[in-house]
């Protein structure tokens, strides 16, 4: 199907977001720029009746309200993308912003090598991909300061999504009578834009026929530390085990204020330079990071492995499952980032420029140019959506250092945004549930796609414990997947417990819009 290799444009990807990083990358929790990325080849695309369509390259740009509250403010242009070689009347609209991202390379969201071409494709209907405002070149403003990012806002954001559906007369023939009541439109979103989609469809019912929401974290949680579980859970034992021993070691001196040993440990790591504790528990966390990228197709070769096999391979022998012990964990893991996974994370930085976090006079932190999407993320953690990834209460495994809790990523909202924050802010994440339902949404003809492996599940309503009800007005299905695995088409070839996903996902959308009725 597609020219490029799906693995290896992951990879690809997985980089790039390390070069979007750029320094300090152990100061934002993991943003959520994590929906598959990779290019389409170029090709002629026709209508259903043979007339030639422009390339799905070709941007549009909608004039959006800069702040739905004050529409005087008046407009700015906000991008977006659309493919309607299926479409044909009274087919669908089908909608899906990429979130946290600039959405340039993310074309593949309007073919039919993702979920949304896959729908289309089924239903003959027209895909649209738009841009996040504050994200990319969708920009209220020609800066990200504080006073311009007060507009972003989960609500500014589906107040976006509804004012298009709703106003915009679209490129293809007839564009302008397939309005909401003209025409169904279909929600689709993964990650935080799956949460997006949930949220707009309990804020603003009515507009959106269906949706489709794939590993979507509709809950938001400050104290994140279920992160890490499904890492734990399905990562390899050895290595896990490995890793538990290391951070044990680490949180033991942290708590005998052993800073001799903490030092000698850091300059295992080639990382002795770093002048806060807290920086190196964070660093080590980069290597489980790297499990966000993974996919089905994913083999040795993928940087996680890569890193397991540094910790449990030694003279061509696999450890078993309680891994080598401390001093080769210590060893090995250090001679990884000191002969491989430095050098992929900071480049040429020095070890304080790339991790370190307590300085707010270097560029990460002041940097208010556009298409800094670290920057625009990071407001939304700040002010709504939490999930700091951190280490987890005493008594349970830990992969990750104790060392890391809310607070020390809280402390770093002052740093970006000195204007909005005089002192930590203690993200309201329970004010985000209680307007968009978190969990409790309770809204027909939503299509919910989890996977056990994605270590967001735990904000997802397949959260361990929460057993949401499975009903067919709002299914739920979940694979061996990962992140957003089933958005792929080609996810469901690598995975069959994807296609089963997929499969169920086109059935629902099938049978729903089988129910629509046009109401002007």
């Amino acid at each position: 199907m597609m020219s490029c290799s799906p693995t290896l444009a992951i990879k690809m990807w997985a980089l790039t977001l390390l070069l979007l990083a750029g320094v300090a990358r152990a100061a934002i929790p993991h943003a959520m720029q994590s929906l598959q990325k990779f290019p389409v080849p170029e090709r002629s695309i026709t209508s259903p009746n043979g007339t030639a369509l422009p390339n799905i390259t070709t941007v549009y740009y909608f004039d959006q309200l800069i702040d739905h509250n004050n529409p005087g403010l008046g407009t700015f242009q906000q991008r977006y993308w659309m493919n309607w070689e299926f479409y044909e009347p009274g087919g669908p609209i089908i909608l899906m912003t990429p979130g946290e991202d600039n959405a340039d390379g993310y074309g593949v969201y309007v073919t039919n090598y993702s979920i949304n071409g896959l729908i289309a494709q089924q239903q003959n209907g027209a895909a649209i991909l738009i841009e996040h405002r504050f994200f990319g070149d969708s920009n209220p403003y020609d800066n990200l300061t504080s006073q311009s990012l007060s507009l972003l806002t989960i609500q500014q954001a589906i107040d976006d999504l509804v004012y298009f559906a709703t106003t915009a007369d679209l490129p293809m023939s007839g564009g302008d009578a397939v309005k909401p009541g003209q025409a169904p439109w279909i929600l689709i979103g993964g990650s935080y834009s799956g949460a997006l989609t949930s949220y707009t469809m309990v804020n603003k019912p009515g507009v959106f026929w269906a949706g489709y929401l794939s590993s979507a974290t509709v809950e938001t949680i400050t104290d994140y530390y279920d992160y890490f579980t499904p890492i734990r859970e399905y990562m390899p034992q050895n290595c896990s085990s490995d890793i538990q021993a290391v951070i044990a070691y680490l949180d033991s001196m942290y708590v005998a204020n052993d800073t001799a040993g903490i030092q000698m440990l850091q300059e295992a790591f080639g990382l002795g330079s770093l002048d806060h504790v807290g920086d190196f528990a964070a660093a080590l966390e980069y290597n489980l990071w790297d499990w966000q990228s993974m996919q089905p197709d994913d083999g040795p070769g993928s940087m996680f492995y890569q890193f397991c096999d540094a910790l449990e391979v030694k003279d061509g022998v696999n450890a078993g499952p309680d891994g080598w012990g401390l001093e080769n964990a210590i060893n090995s893991w250090g001679n990884f980032w000191n002969t491989t996974y430095y050098e992929y994370t900071c480049q040429d930085q020095d070890a304080e420029d790339c991790i370190g976090s307590f300085d707010p006079t270097i560029s990460y932190w002041t940097n208010v140019t556009v298409d800094n999407p670290g920057r625009s993320w990071f407001w939304m953690v700040c002010n709504q959506i939490g999930f700091y990834q951190v280490g987890p209460p005493e008594g349970q495994p830990a992969i990750v250092s104790r060392i890391l809790q809310p607070s020390f990523v809280e402390r770093q909202c002052v740093n970006m945004f000195p204007q909005a924050f005089t002192s930590p802010p203690d993200t309201p994440t329970a004010e985000t549930n209680a307007m968009y339902a978190g969990w409790n949404v309770n809204v027909p003809r939503l299509f919910f796609a989890n996977g056990w492996r994605d270590p967001w599940r735990g904000g997802t309503v397949s959260a361990d414990g929460l057993n949401k009800p499975n009903t067919t007005s709002m299914p739920i299905y979940m694979s061996d997947g990962f992140h957003t695995s089933d958005m792929m088409t080609d996810n469901g070839i690598a995975d069959p417990t994807i296609a089963v996903v997929q499969n169920a996902g086109l059935m629902y959308m099938k049978e729903w819009l089988a129910e629509w009725k046009p109401s002007t």
